[in-house]
């Protein structure tokens, strides 16, 4: 029982999310933005920031999506970061350069080391995240719902359906 109680302890609470919570989160995320936009053009965080961009891409009208692709090597240089792919020239441009009128997506934002990166690419753009973290949180503009540092969120296209049997026995 031991192992099992600090096992759950390092990996913190779990938040798991539904496809019907996610995308409720994300329409109130784009009741959000409707409020701040209209934008060019939404930039999605890769591969988070995928399903959240085309919802609020849909809601908002919007028919011009790039994505930002980032990734974390922590087997080679632990927490680097390495833009794989940025924003296209023609996207950048609607921006003029610096982010005005484009708006970048993402699911979540926790430590906000890939918000930074984003942010120094494009520091005129709005940043929203369907979830925020403390530590992410002054980087973003706009979020649906603040969650502990030590939650880990279940997106739905991380899990599967299981079986989980009741807390009690005959109940």
């Amino acid at each position: 029982m031991n192992g099992e109680s600090s096992a759950q302890e390092r990996a913190g609470r779990a938040f798991p999310v539904s496809w019907d919570q996610f995308h409720r989160d994300c329409r109130a995320l784009s009741w959000r933005l409707n409020e701040v936009g209209p934008f060019h053009a939404i930039i999605a965080i890769t591969r988070g920031g995928l399903v959240p961009a085309a919802i609020v891409a849909r809601e908002l009208g919007i028919r011009v999506i790039d994505t930002v692709c980032v990734a974390s090597y922590d087997h080679d240089k632990q927490g680097d970061l390495k833009v794989l792919k940025g924003v296209c020239d023609e996207v950048a441009k609607l921006g003029g350069g610096t982010g005005k009128g484009l708006l970048i997506v993402d699911d979540l934002v926790d430590t906000g080391k890939t918000g930074k990166l984003v942010r120094q690419m494009l520091p005129d753009a709005h940043f929203a995240a369907v979830y925020a973290k403390p530590k992410g949180r002054p980087l973003v503009d706009t979020f649906i719902t603040e969650v502990s540092q030590d939650t880990w969120i279940h997106f739905p296209w991380d899990t599967a359906l299981t079986y989980h049997p009741p807390l009690r026995d005959g109940a």
